[in-house]
């Protein structure tokens, strides 16, 4: 009893059991992967063996078609002499040697003497004797056929759909050609026979000799490998069984399985984009669980298509997977004993030592540590258990002091954080009484404490307003913040220039200012009874005028605040009208990023208002709701970089008489 319930045999038993859980595990994924690995092997086997096929296929017919549209210059200039064309015909033929026949089909009455149809043609025979004829007349009536119409409407070559050739009932294929005459008319069709036998016995080899070389590899035949060409919707134009050609489809020969339907096999067939080297779908095939490789053939409107036994394509994987298995099993028989005896002697040291470890864990630092004799990996333990005592109550008093600094830190930050926004106008809307201004304002500090403000009030009808951003952030901006404001109201109590203004706030912070701090700040002094806006710029964003359009206020260049004293710095002034919406922002609006670093931008800034515009939401509150929400989408969860500030000025309508001083 004692044996069964001591820590060593316990933590044994765990790790045994954990270690036959991560061994089943790894047998399990090593069987997988065996499986899936060999499965990749085989069918990158089979794309190879497609894709030399389609190279093979691609070439012929790249020959062929390079060889007709050579030709095609001398035949448009030999249009004034049909008889030059016959020859023609017989030395294309002579020279291809996959060209079957080939001709020009003219159109009705195109030579008179020649009569309504005229077609020189020369094919040759099995014992590749070339001959020549007019293959046009009343038995071959071409001009209403619809490869001849087809033809004649296309701007450039084309393959035909597969026929049977009149003579001896092979299937073949053509290229279409149209000819043109001086005045650019299409005038013929040239038309070059391709058989198609040499595709299917290309094809027949290329399965051969895959066949043979996986049979070397795996010591046994495939159980099912053919390879064919399709066109797009299925009917085969080469097969092993010749009876099958053009007569058949693979649709045919194919049943459904829960994992892919026919109906997206015809889908991807008629695909111009499919790959030979991405598809392959499992169906059953003529009874047989198959996997179905297919891709397009470049340059024409046919599918390669390979059809293998799942057996050939999963079984190897499967047949070493298992014997893997079948080692590992082994392997585990003969580690269990010896991993549990080595554990419990190595375990037997720890007794003593966890006793005085959950005596440390209870708080008990001071313990006595056991002693322990032998210098290895225990030793080593006791002593960072021995050094762990110290190092906790060290940490604990030091914890202690660094706990009530921070809470010291945070709750004057609060309070900083409360009396800046105290400073700044918080209620709207400001004016109440007023039926002739509307202004709504927002500032979001990315610290507790920031360097961005606003400001506005009203004096003998007249509304001073500003907006600033302090470099840098934190509490130094935040002091900076604060002066600036208090320039702001003490200055433009005794002036209503907005250039003495700023040049006021300017050499103010300019004195003393050892460590560079400066402020982009825009002042503006509107006339709520004619509407005259007289402003002055200091390096800040230039604001968006919203009314029939959102456009920018122009702004002159001028040095921010405190970077140098004496600057004098120029007013501007414009004539807001009745519904105009002054919209001022600071860069913390454009420079939002989102967590690919990109930038919220003056862009989405125009396309937000114009947004809010359309949507009549004209009121500067709903204005700015409409940017903040748009600036959130946008960053999602990335991290807020700088202070976000925003007011908006509406003028809405002629201004009451009602005389409002510094409010």
């Amino acid at each position: 009893m004692k044996l069964r319930r001591s820590f060593a045999t316990r933590m044994s038993n765990r790790i045994i059991f954990y270690l036959f859980i991560l061994m089943g595990i790894m047998s399990v994924a090593i069987f997988y992967l065996t499986r899936y690995g060999t499965t990749i092997y085989y069918s990158q086997a089979f794309h190879m063996s497609m894709r030399s096929s389609a190279e093979y296929t691609r070439r012929v017919l790249s020959d062929l078609h390079v060889a007709i549209n050579n030709q095609a210059y001398y035949i448009e200039q030999s249009l004034d002499r049909p008889d030059e064309l016959q020859e023609i015909m017989r030395r294309i033929v002579e020279k291809n040697n996959r060209i079957h026949s080939c001709g020009i089909s003219f159109v009705e009455n195109y030579y008179p003497q020649k009569g309504r149809w005229f077609v020189p043609y020369a094919v040759k025979d099995s014992a590749g004797i070339v001959t020549t004829h007019n293959l046009g007349g009343p038995d071959n009536d071409y001009l209403n056929s619809e490869w001849f119409q087809k033809g004649l409407n296309a701007k450039k070559g084309r393959w035909s759909k597969p026929f049977f050739d009149g003579s001896d009932k092979k299937p073949m294929v053509a290229y279409l050609l149209p000819i043109h005459d001086k005045t650019g008319r299409t005038v013929a069709v040239i038309g070059a026979d391709l058989s198609l036998d040499w595709m299917t016995n290309k094809l027949r080899e290329s399965d051969d000799g895959l066949m043979k070389e996986l049979d070397n590899e795996n010591n046994k035949g495939l159980h099912l490998l053919r390879t064919f060409i399709t066109d797009r919707d299925g009917l085969f134009i080469t097969h092993p069984d010749e009876k099958l050609i053009m007569k058949d489809t693979l649709f045919s020969h194919l049943k459904e399985t829960d994992e892919y339907s026919i109906q997206e096999l015809r889908k991807k067939l008629k695909d111009e984009k499919v790959s030979i080297d991405e598809e392959n779908m499992k169906f059953e095939f003529d009874g047989l669980d198959c996997y179905v490789f297919f891709g397009r053939l470049n340059h024409t409107n046919w599918n390669i298509v390979s059809v293998v036994s799942w057996i050939d394509l999963e079984m190897p994987g499967i047949v070493i997977g298992i014997l893997l298995l079948m080692f590992i099993a082994f392997t585990l028989m003969l580690l269990f004993p010896t991993c549990f005896l080595t554990i419990r002697r190595l375990a037997k040291p720890l007794k003593q030592l966890a006793t005085s470890a959950n005596q440390v864990a209870e708080g008990n630092f001071n313990v006595p540590l056991p002693t322990i004799k032998h210098d290895d990996e225990v030793k080593k333990l006791r002593d960072a258990f021995e050094n762990m005592q110290g190092s906790l109550t060290l940490y604990i008093e030091e914890l202690k002091t660094t706990t009530a600094s921070k809470a010291s830190i945070e709750n004057e930050l609060k309070i900083a954080h409360d009396i800046q926004m105290s400073m700044l106008p918080k209620t709207f809307p400001p004016f109440p009484e007023r039926n002739d201004i509307d202004i709504y304002a927002q500032l979001k500090p990315a610290k507790a404490v920031g360097g961005d403000l606003f400001d506005f009030y009203i004096n003998n009808e007249e509304l001073f307003f500003c907006i600033g951003d302090v470099s840098g952030k934190g509490i130094p901006a935040s002091l900076v913040m604060a002066v600036t404001r208090s320039l702001f109201r003490n200055i433009s109590a005794h002036t209503s220039h907005p250039e003495k203004i700023v040049e006021g706030v300017n050499d103010s912070l300019s004195q003393g200012n050892d460590n560079n701090m400066f402020v982009t700040i825009f002042v503006g002094v509107l006339n709520l009874q004619t509407g005259l806006l007289r402003y002055c710029n200091a390096g800040h964003d230039a604001p968006y005028i919203l009314d029939s359009d959102v456009t920018l206020l122009p702004v002159d260049s001028n040095l921010p605040a405190g970077v140098m004293g004496g600057w004098n710095y120029t007013v501007q002034e414009t004539t807001i009208s009745t519904g105009t919406t002054i919209f001022l922002y600071t860069d913390g609006l454009t420079e939002a990023e989102n967590i690919s670093h990109g930038q919220f931008g003056e862009d989405r800034i125009v396309d937000m208002a114009r947004r809010a515009m359309s949507k009549g939401h004209n009121t500067p509150e709903k204005l700015i709701e409409e940017m903040t929400n748009a600036v959130h989408n946008f960053v999602g969860e990335a991290e807020q970089s700088d202070d976000l500030t925003m007011l908006a000025i509406k003028r809405t309508g002629i201004a009451t008489d009602i005389s409002t001083t510094d409010k």
